[in-house]
């Protein structure tokens, strides 16, 4: 008999007139307790469907700087102390009702890091959270009409296939024939992981109420991750690779601390238009111990880290489908009916959604900032979605909704588009320095609520007769005791001895005798006694023989019974021994495994340790290498600073050693010059005294070359050895030497014509300097023109010298000013420079020289640098020398 092929059935694109009726998403609420009694609350629970929000200390909600304090309202709200029984029997208990009844549902927890979402989902060791009691449920209300494996059978594009036993038969001894690259799952409870042994002890069990039992029902699961904008299959197992590094227990790999993640999956869309992940593992499962043993190994798989705000924060979104196909029993209730348009297969997806938060709290860093970023990024798009959802539902708008944005919503679009009831617990931290972020959570917990789902389409109704399954084993059980009864079966069976007996007699006649002349009763009365008594010889002999054989055969088998309870006996007391050997070799066997389960607990806590040691390690490693280059590179810059420094030091030193060395100079000849100046006082005063009274001198007459003798004084030696001679008339400046010059003289320059004109041989004048005349020369003059106090011009030379910078360019120090000014004379308008040569002695009376007072005022009023004596000098600073 071929299989069967079976798809899931299309749901109409123009949905049935009980459509119209729409729920709104479920949205629930629950309160985790506080850490510690002295953290700050800001969450209230006012009631059984309200909390209230109190801004914490330091955060100011209005603009007037006033604290609000703001309610929101849900469906139902769990406080702190509410267990994990009451939060399943309101939230999950009627979407695991409607999944056995054909009807699919989203469940997912919604909210903050470290709220308590993974908690609510799974539970803890003693007290099992929404999965495990979902799939106790279902194995509790569908335990005895579970069909056998692989009947079945789900494809490669969200349908299912259903075989006949025979073929299931042959599908299970194939499977357990070859090696399986999935691992048998381990159904026993003392061979369960003693990690969540505890975690599906389920003392209340409940059953769903209404099931089919006329339907044969089979059990999927799978578990999904979206990590980073990716799915990936956390139930995959790929043959190992000898080019790939090997992977480790912790599917990690051996010779890269760094985990490398599987291939991701892609989204698709079945011909029903539901979205489904394209090569998902799904494995078959036959109870709950079975289907959390799965979970439980996906989830050693799930990524999670540590983060300041949680110890082992989820980086990732889960999704736990459980998929149940169910398809009718024939008319008989013994097979199961192949046919398309009967089998079901719905399917329940538990969503534990990662949490919100802020880097600057979390303080990520390298791939944490990444998995943040995208963590953020998918539920902002579950937000826009929900507000498109309730814009085009509120206002009767049709905008498109940007399902296609992340992996999240575009898995379950179906769901909001009709395909199943939705529910959504928001898991709420009370502790006031989430606050901000709970905020946010609430906001869109409560838009949420707005929006409305279409029911799902029932699923059709079988035409066979209801019962087939039970009066189908009724029948089976009553032929199975007529066979215990009758020894072997009841059709066909040959007559017994006694039977053959009875019929070898002839029958006795009517004997009604009606008058005393009846004739004919009496003699064939006799005639047929007569009969019987010489047949009852022969009847009777071959009942001897029948009977002697009967207890020849009774006897037979009484020796082989006998010999058989002898064996039998000494058969059971062997076997007494060995279930007492074997009873003995369990218990040693059933400690050594709790043993090894201890240990193997205490190596997979040690490994999770070394883990986070390991992920501590390589932050702490991040850091150090993050600092120590950012110390080299402080320490570069240091050096370089020291190279600018040393570079500035140098040139300072030699400007103030140059600065110096004009000081002292200067200081030197000034010294020399008020000496010469005292020597020559003391001479005038000596001749002074030692002229007579009565004698005048008489004023020589000045000619021409007396007038030019006058300059030349042998009686005072020179202030400085070796002295230029002075030049009376046409003084170059002392700016023109061996060195190239940049004459920068500004257009609108007045010449005054001045006796001590600058005049700079082999200069390069213009009237804007540029950088490429810097270049060529060491000198620069500046030529600058200004209104005097008195009303004349004057004209000062502005002198510097031309540095290389390190940068390629040129700056200019300025080191010297040289000022030339036009004065007039009381009597005649005449142009002088005080760089021009020194006024020549007037003609004096013979009264000014007779008292000493005069003579010794005109000694004490020349002034050092006149042509009067060797101490001539520019009043000008003096020109800086290059060392």
């Amino acid at each position: 008999m071929k299989s069967a092929r079976i798809q899931t059935p299309r749901r109409p694109l123009k949905k049935p007139s009980n459509n119209h009726l729409k729920d709104p998403v479920g949205v629930y609420c629950r309160v985790r307790p506080l850490n510690k009694d002295a953290e700050e609350c800001c969450v209230e629970v006012i009631s059984n469907t309200t909390i209230q929000l109190h801004p914490p200390d330091g955060i100011k909600v209005n603009r007037n700087g006033e604290f609000k304090e703001m309610q929101y309202s849900f469906k139902v709200v769990f406080g702190a102390f509410t267990t994990q029984k009451e939060l399943f029997n309101v939230v999950a208990q009627p979407l695991v009702e409607d999944l056995i009844h054909g009807k699919n549902g989203l469940l997912f927890t919604y909210g903050v890091t470290g709220s308590g979402k993974t908690h609510t989902m799974t539970g803890s060791p003693g007290d099992g959270g929404l999965l495990p009691r979902c799939l106790d449920m279902i194995f509790c209300s569908i335990g005895s009409f579970q069909a056998k494996r692989y009947v079945f059978k789900p494809d490669d594009k969200n349908a299912m296939d259903v075989q006949c036993d025979v073929d299931a038969l042959l599908e299970r001894q194939k499977r357990d024939a070859q090696p399986s690259v999935i691992p048998k799952i381990l159904s026993s409870r003392q061979r369960m992981d003693p990690e969540f042994a505890d975690m599906i002890t389920v003392p209340e069990h409940c059953k769903a109420d209404g099931v089919d039992e006329d339907s044969v029902y089979s059990l999927f699961v799978s578990y999904i991750e979206i990590y980073n904008n990716y799915l990936y299959d956390l139930l995959e197992e790929l043959p190992p690779d000898p080019i790939k590094p090997k992977w480790n227990n912790n599917s990690t790999p051996v010779r890269n601390a760094e985990f490398i993640p599987p291939q991701s999956k892609i989204l698709r869309e079945d011909s029903n238009h539901n979205m489904y992940v394209a090569g998902c593992t799904e494995v078959e499962v036959k109870s709950t111990e079975e289907a959390f043993e799965v979970f439980w190994k996906g989830q050693k798989k799930r990524r999670i880290a540590n983060t300041t705000l949680n110890r082992e924060s989820s980086r990732s979104h889960s999704v736990f489908i459980i998929k149940l196909a169910q398809a009718p029993l024939d008319a008989d209730g013994d097979n199961v009916l192949q046919a398309k348009d009967q089998t079901t297969v719905s399917q329940l997806s538990l969503v534990d959604l990662a949490g919100s938060e802020r880097t600057n709290r979390t303080k990520a860093e390298g791939s944490r900032l990444r998995e943040a970023g995208n963590i953020n990024q998918s539920l902002m798009t579950l937000r826009t979605c929900i507000e498109v959802l309730r814009e085009n539902q509120m206002y009767g708008t049709n905008k498109m909704v940007p399902y296609r944005d992340s992996k999240l919503t575009h898995l379950f679009k179906n769901y909001f588009d009709g395909e199943g009831k939705v529910r959504m617990i928001v898991c709420v931290n009370p502790k006031a320095e989430d606050y901000e972020e709970t905020l946010l959570v609430m906001r869109f917990a409560e838009m949420t609520q707005e929006v409305e789902i279409a029911r799902p389409v029932d699923k059709p109704i079988c035409g066979l007769t209801p019962g087939r399954r039970y009066r189908n084993q009724a029948f089976k059980e009553e032929l199975m005791r007529k066979l215990e009864l009758r020894g072997g079966p009841t059709d066909g069976a040959d007559p017994s001895v006694t039977e053959i007996f009875l019929q070898s007699f002839v029958p006795l006649p009517t004997v009604e005798l009606m008058d005393a002349s009846d004739e004919h009763t009496l003699p064939r009365l006799i005639e047929c006694l007569e009969q019987r008594h010489r047949i009852r010889p022969l009847a009777t002999e071959e009942l001897k023989k029948t009977v002697n054989a009967i207890k020849g055969m009774l006897h037979d088998w009484d020796s082989n019974f006998m010999a058989k309870e002898n064996y039998i006996h000494d058969q059971q007391e062997k076997l007494a021994e060995r279930d007492r050997f074997i009873n003995g070799q369990k218990s040693e066997v059933d400690r050594l495994e709790k043993k090894i389960k201890t240990l193997e607990y205490k190596i997979d806590i040690l490994q999770k340790t070394a883990n986070i040691y390991e992920d501590d390690k390589r932050t702490l490693q991040h850091e150090l290498d993050e600092r120590d280059q950012k110390l080299h590179r402080e320490l570069s810059d240091k050096r370089r600073l020291e190279q600018r420094m040393q570079g500035v030091v140098t040139d300072t030193k030699m400007k103030w050693e140059k600065e110096c060395e004009r000081r002292v100079q200067a200081k030197q000849l000034e010294m020399q010059n008020k000496l010469w100046v005292k020597d020559e006082k003391l001479k005038q005063l000596k001749a002074i005294v030692a002229e007579t009274k009565t004698e005048r001198p008489k004023k020589p007459e000045r000619t021409p070359r007396e007038k030019d003798k006058v300059f030349v004084r042998s009686a005072s030696p020179p202030p400085v050895p070796n002295a230029p001679p002075v030049r009376l008339r046409h003084r170059r400046s002392r700016s023109a030497g061996g060195e190239r010059w940049v004459d920068h003289k500004p257009v609108g320059s007045v010449e005054i014509d001045t006796v001590l004109q600058p005049r700079i041989p082999n200069a390069i004048t213009m009237a804007v300097p540029n950088e490429r005349a810097l270049a060529k020369c060491d000198k620069y003059i500046l030529t600058h023109q200004q209104l005097a106090s008195d009303g004349e011009i004057e004209t000062k030379l502005i002198k510097g010298e031309v540095f290389k910078t390190r940068g390629g360019g040129q700056s200019v120090q300025f080191t010297d000013i040289e000022r030339l000014k036009q004065e007039s004379p009381a009597g005649t308008r005449k142009r002088r420079s005080s760089q021009s040569a020194p006024p020549q002695q007037e003609e004096t009376t013979e009264s000014e020289w007779t008292d000493v007072e005069t003579r010794c005022s005109v000694a004490v009023e020349m002034k050092a640098g006149s042509n009067l004596g060797p101490g001539y000098q520019h009043h000008a600073q003096p020109k800086r020398r290059k060392p």
